[in-house]
């Protein structure tokens, strides 16, 4: 009875602490994913030099691009956008099947002062920027710019691209548009006149940014209309992407499809045509007056021949009579006994001399 007893206290405690973890399952902290993560080989580096650059819990696949940029710092990030880095000296990486990369980067100074940072950005899928502190030896130092109060802007409707494409841009001329969208002020602090960073990207390349400034104020709690020009080069056709940032942060990402310039087409197929042609006659023009001029006799079509027909009827010669017949000599038909020539009494035989 006693053993009874004890065994299904037993399974009860057993039932009852398999509850209890059960419960507790859901409310343990689950590790956090890490996120992506940089790793230089130096800190520090003079111009020409080189630095490896690796990296892990990156997209797998994903492109990545490696700049050395001043005037900024990995708590705020690129202050100036990628007008503050060594764009023409950057990198590009691949990131492998299990999230990570290495790469070689060479040192350049870049265009603001330090402090400086390597960036390394995500060019397609999933955006994501890491910087990482870097000293380039040697370039000159600046403390960063003051933030600009407790200010915070956000997007807060959809973005949309206004304007349309004319006659010049289907002959080749450069595609523009407004992007408009609307922010709010989600801070304590106003903004006034911010700076935003407009960039077109195009395919798997990184977008171009260009500081756009809007003009204005922004109160705590209130929220303004935005609008920002936006053009792409001559002849641009295709899918682009126009990003909007702001104190280091995409804050709109609009697809733009730019169609094709078909005017420039029709115009070399036209030119393909006409200059052959004019070519052409001018060559033409120059063999006729090249030509020697022919003579009118040449010109002058033949006369027609006419040919007549003469039917002569002969007279019977009388026979030679012999001397001293009394009969006088017969007179050849087409002449007469008075307009007879007469030969000249001495005249030499003309017989062989030409």
């Amino acid at each position: 009875m006693t053993g009874s007893r004890t065994t299904s206290w037993m399974r009860t405690a057993a039932a009852l602490l398999t509850g209890l973890a059960l419960a507790l399952l859901p409310t343990a902290p689950a590790s956090a994913a890490p996120g992506p993560v940089v790793e230089l080989s130096r800190a520090e580096g003079g111009k020409g030099g080189e630095i490896t650059v690796s990296g892990s819990g990156w997209k797998p696949g994903a492109l990545l691009m490696l700049l050395v940029c001043g005037q900024a710092a990995p708590d705020r990030g690129v202050i100036g956008g990628t007008n503050s880095c060594a764009n023409t000296d950057g990198r590009a990486a691949t990131v492998d099947a299990r999230g990570a990369f290495s790469a070689k980067l060479p040192v350049a100074e870049p265009p603001r002062p330090c402090p400086c940072v390597v960036h390394v950005a995500g060019v397609t899928g999933q955006q994501d920027a890491v910087d990482r502190e870097f000293t380039v030896a040697g370039h000159p130092t600046a403390p960063l710019p003051e933030a600009s109060g407790d200010g915070r802007l956000a997007v807060l409707a959809a973005v949309r691209l206004d304007g349309s494409s004319g006659l010049l841009t289907w002959f080749g001329a450069p595609p523009s548009r407004e992007v408009v969208f609307t922010v709010g002020n989600l801070g304590s602090a106003p903004v006034k006149d911010p700076v935003f960073q407009v960039g077109t990207g195009h395919g798997v390349f990184a977008p171009q940014y260009e500081e756009r400034q809007w003009r204005g104020t922004v109160a705590p709690g209130k929220k303004a209309l935005v609008r920002l020009p936006v053009e792409l080069a001559a002849g641009a056709h295709g899918d682009y992407q126009v990003s909007v940032r702001y104190a280091g942060k995409v804050l709109v990402e609009q697809p733009w499809g730019v169609g094709r310039p078909w005017g420039v087409t029709l115009f070399w197929l036209l030119l393909a045509v006409v200059v052959p042609t004019a070519l052409f006659r001018v060559g033409m023009a120059v063999v006729d007056r090249a030509r020697p001029a022919a003579s009118p006799a040449a010109t002058r079509p033949p006369r027609r021949r006419r040919t007549r027909t003469r039917t002569r009827t002969r007279t019977p010669v009388p026979a030679r009579r012999e001397a001293g017949d009394d009969e006088p000599t017969a007179v050849l038909p087409w002449f007469s006994p008075d307009s007879a020539p007469s030969a000249p009494e001495s005249s030499p035989t003309t017989k062989g001399q030409a």
